[in-house]
């Protein structure tokens, strides 16, 4: 099936221009991926920035003035003034000079600037193809609203960086953990509809649905990643597979409220990452045998396999990372081959669907 119908030139557009819209329609897909292209660029960069503490680098949200780079030496005193006003740099980095400052500066600026780049990449085409009548009313909706959640997640990256610039010079977990969802929620709706947008693959008879259950454990498992950048729980246990000798550590509720623990105890954090991602392993084993057992197998079986092996590289990542204290490549392919999953367990979600379900939305 295929989401992009290919109808007559719509009413008031001259005949030489029907090519051109038809040219416009085979495109809508290659576009939407290559837009889901820029948003994994950004979740890199956003977790490098992250890594290596850049994230509050810069200290004002200006979403138009901010795109220009500083140029003279006078731009970069300033910016550095306004840095040396900072929490975390009378806390934490208050022997940094100006060219520490530069370095951590372009990993933020280079986060920001790539978000921006994405969205003019998605919105001047979606222009485009809107006054040119190449989208459906649906199509037209659904990509407006992919758009508008683009436009929260700037707000809500600089809500983040704000709770890191008042007395404790730390983001908090939990709104980095949003931070990183909506990014999420924004790759998944541009990779679903792009995918909605080709034919589909043909499955050669029935084949056992891959529970979409496996793509929720994966952004929980992502937003427990979350939590432990945010808490920087990493450092707090660098045994494995036990947590100093321990199936649960002793001190894991040792804040109370008991909600607390999940925010600021790197015990608990680092537990319920760790017990997230051994059921995330079972669940996908589980789902790859009951697969393997139901002949044919098709495509959903295939890339089951291929998400199965990312899931053991990665395992293999975050143990690495606990015995190492996070070492910042490693920690940078942990964080990466997080974003693999998720597509690759969206992918699977999708191939799985059943047959009879909704007709894509047509261009």
């Amino acid at each position: 099936m295929n989401g992009v119908s290919n109808p007559p030139a719509p009413a008031g557009v001259a005949v030489p221009l029907a090519p051109v819209l038809h040219r416009s329609r085979q495109l809508l897909a290659p576009w939407l991926l290559a837009c889901a292209g820029l948003v994994v660029v950004v979740l890199v960069l956003g977790g490098i920035t992250r890594l290596t503490r850049s994230g509050l680098s810069i200290v004002q949200w200006q979403p138009i003035a901010g795109a220009f780079p500083p140029v003279t030496e006078a731009d970069w005193q300033l910016l550095f003034q306004q840095y040396r006003s900072s929490p975390e740099f009378e806390q934490v980095n208050s022997g940094i000079t100006i060219e520490g400052f530069r370095t951590i500066f372009w990993w933020e600026y280079a986060h920001r600037l790539a978000g921006r780049i994405a969205g003019l990449a998605f919105l001047l085409p979606l222009l485009w193809f809107a006054f040119a009548g190449v989208l459906s009313r649906a199509l037209f909706v659904r990509l407006a609203g992919i758009f508008l959640l683009g436009a929260v997640q700037g707000v809500a990256g600089w809500w983040m960086v704000r709770s890191g610039l008042v007395e404790d010079p730390s983001v908090s977990p939990f709104r980095l953990a949003l931070h990183l969802g909506l990014a999420l929620a924004i790759l998944g709706a541009l990779l679903w509809t792009s995918w909605e947008l080709r034919p589909r693959p043909k499955r050669p008879g029935p084949a056992v649905r891959f529970p979409a259950v496996l793509v929720l454990f994966v952004v929980l498992v992502a937003l427990s990643g979350a939590l432990m950048a945010g808490a920087r729980a990493g450092l707090a246990y660098n045994t494995f597979p036990l947590l100093n000798g321990a199936l649960v550590p002793e001190d894991v509720l040792r804040l109370s409220p008991w909600y607390e623990n999940f925010q600021r105890n790197p015990a608990t954090i680092q537990l319920l990452h760790r017990a997230l991602a051994l059921v995330l392993i079972l669940v996908s084993l589980g789902a790859w045998l009951r697969m393997r057992a139901t002949p044919p197998r098709g495509a959903p079986f295939r890339t089951s396999g291929w998400f199965l092996l990312a899931l053991a590289v990665q395992a293999g990542l975050g143990a690495a990372n606990v015995l190492a204290s996070v070492p910042l490549g490693v920690a940078i392919l942990h964080q990466a081959l997080a974003v693999g999953l998720f597509c690759l367990a969206l992918r699977l979600a999708f191939l799985g669907r059943p047959e009879a379900a909704g007709r894509a939305p047509s261009g």
